[in-house]
């Protein structure tokens, strides 16, 4: 997953970038860039780190121009530690062109060699976000017919080649020097971007964003999501246009976004985030009365940040007491990168602490937004019994994960997920929980699709092992969960670790 933002402003665009950058940090924490535009000129600087690391005043003075995009990195191909691998990525041919994107390719190993042998393109890096920008390219060039020239027709059939040779989840923002800035989205919408608009002294203004919590902190008025297969340009006048590029394919965003990857405060596809969690809650205690009327819960207590809206509404349906039960660190370290279970299970501890009088003699029920790993899980019901609790029960209002995501999240090898081989009772056990919830898929998909009855399909395959794309293999699972295997032993032995345990990042 990762933060994509483009500006077309009426005045300097650094400070805009880097604010929106700002808010949508929780996407990325491992790099961030921005480019910027002066004329025919670009200005760019990037680096890993936090966006409040990366750039400094100097860097921001460099960054001059009205039109830009920015990009904060969490890695999903490529390498976490590279520093080459920040974005944006940039080419000079046929077109000066500036990329961004958040997604993930799935034949980028496929593209990269068709660029070499048939396109005459070299990639420097193994970022699939370079790939990407080398298609563009390619297709721009073809498009333009060898006269070099770019209008609206031009860019768009270029928009539409590029979708008809990319698999997977993209969503992109492109600046084309000269010309202006440039947004397109997967065919199947699958991760998110939105456009908005601002009206200002010297004319319209415009933005494009992965989640609508940047327009709102901006000024910015939000517009409309980007459609699947859309394309849309705003030139350096300031003309906005859009396209329809790809051919109609079911209309599936990323279910995960809902269940944890996006702030609350964000409205994605239609839908809001915050309603879409309270609902989960809404099932969720469904299913508890339901199934699991036999428990005698005497409070129920989030793990903090993203389980909260659907812990409050739980309880209240359920008429059970809400209490806040751990107090959240907000300044250690990211424990989702730690080398191994034992400093992952110590960095738990530094990043909550458990409020004891709310557990004492009390049968608790914790709710979280999902269960990945399950080692963060049992560490939490653990110290709920350290804190003198009678019975720990657990939900999840998320089901179990059992399978890899190929689309732009990180997760991790499946031999990791602690519901690949295991039924709910077995997890249960594992986690040492005194009964274990899930949230049934069905149940998930009605909760989120009631909020937008345009949608009926969502990309939920880390649930149910169906990839919407319909391209995935086994042959391929096998190798991103070797290639997983194999840059885990690497990190482990750096010291370092990059894939994303949901359970520790919370919110």
């Amino acid at each position: 997953m990762c933060g994509i933002i483009g500006v077309m402003a009426t005045t300097p665009v650094n400070q805009l970038l880097y604010d929106g950058l700002q808010v949508l940090q929780h996407r990325g924490q491992d790099a961030a860039g921005i480019a910027t535009a002066d004329g025919g000129r670009f200005h760019m600087h990037k680096g890993p780190g936090l966006v409040r690391d990366v750039f400094r005043t100097r860097n921001m003075r460099s960054l001059d121009g009205n039109w830009g995009i920015g990009h904060c990195r969490y890695p999903t191909a490529g390498s976490a530690y590279n520093p080459a691998e920040a974005q944006p990525f940039y080419v000079n041919s046929p077109f000066g062109l500036m990329l961004a994107h958040n997604g993930n390719l799935t034949n980028a190993d496929a593209l990269k060699r068709e660029m070499y042998l048939a396109d005459l393109r070299h990639m420097n890096t193994n970022s699939d976000s370079e790939v990407l920008l080398n298609v563009l390219a390619h297709e721009l060039q073809e498009a333009s017919g060898g006269s070099f020239r770019l209008d609206e027709e031009t860019i768009f059939r270029a928009v539409a080649g590029v979708h008809r040779r990319a698999r997977g989840a993209y969503a992109a923002v492109v600046m084309i020097a000269g010309y202006g800035l440039l947004a397109f989205r997967d065919p199947y919408g699958i991760r998110p971007l939105i456009i908005g608009e601002n009206d200002a002294a010297g004319g319209k203004e415009y933005m494009v964003a992965s989640e609508s919590v940047a327009m709102d902190v901006l000024g910015f008025k939000v517009l409309r999501d980007v459609m699947p297969g859309e394309a849309i340009l705003v030139d350096t006048r300031g003309k906005f246009s859009s396209s329809q590029c790809a051919e109609p394919r079911p209309y599936a965003p990323c279910m995960f976004e809902f269940v944890y990857l996006a702030r609350p405060d964000s409205l994605i596809d239609g839908i809001s985030v915050y309603e879409s969690r309270v609902k989960m809650g809404t099932y969720l205690a469904e299913r508890i009365r339901r199934d699991f009327s036999h428990l005698n819960i005497d409070v129920v207590i989030p793990i903090p940040d993203s389980s909260r809206s659907a812990a409050m509404e739980l309880a209240s349906n359920l008429g059970i007491a809400y209490r806040e039960g751990f107090v959240k660190n907000r300044y250690i370290g990211r424990t989702f990168i730690m080398p191994g279970q034992a400093i992952r299970k110590k960095s738990v501890r530094q990043k909550l602490n458990a409020i004891h009088q709310e557990f004492v003699g009390k049968n608790v029920l914790l709710v979280d937004d999902s269960i990945v790993r399950g080692t963060t899980s049992r560490e939490i019901i653990t110290m709920a019994r350290e804190a003198g609790a009678t019975k720990v029960y657990m939900a999840s209002a998320a089901p179990p994960v059992r399978h890899a995501n190929v689309y732009g999240i990180d997760m991790p090898s499946k031999n990791e997920l602690i519901a690949s081989f295991r039924n709910e009772e077995e997890i249960g056990q594992e986690i040492g929980a005194d009964a274990l919830i899930y949230q049934t898929l069905d149940d998930l998909k009605a909760a989120v699709g009631s909020l937008n009855p345009v949608i009926k399909e969502f990309e939920t395959s880390c649930f149910d092992g169906v990839y919407v794309t319909g391209d995935i293999t086994s042959e391929y699972l096998d190798e991103i969960e070797g290639g997983r295997a194999e840059s885990n032993k690497s990190e482990s032995e750096d010291g370092e670790g990059g894939q994303l345990d949901l359970n520790l990042v919370s919110g």
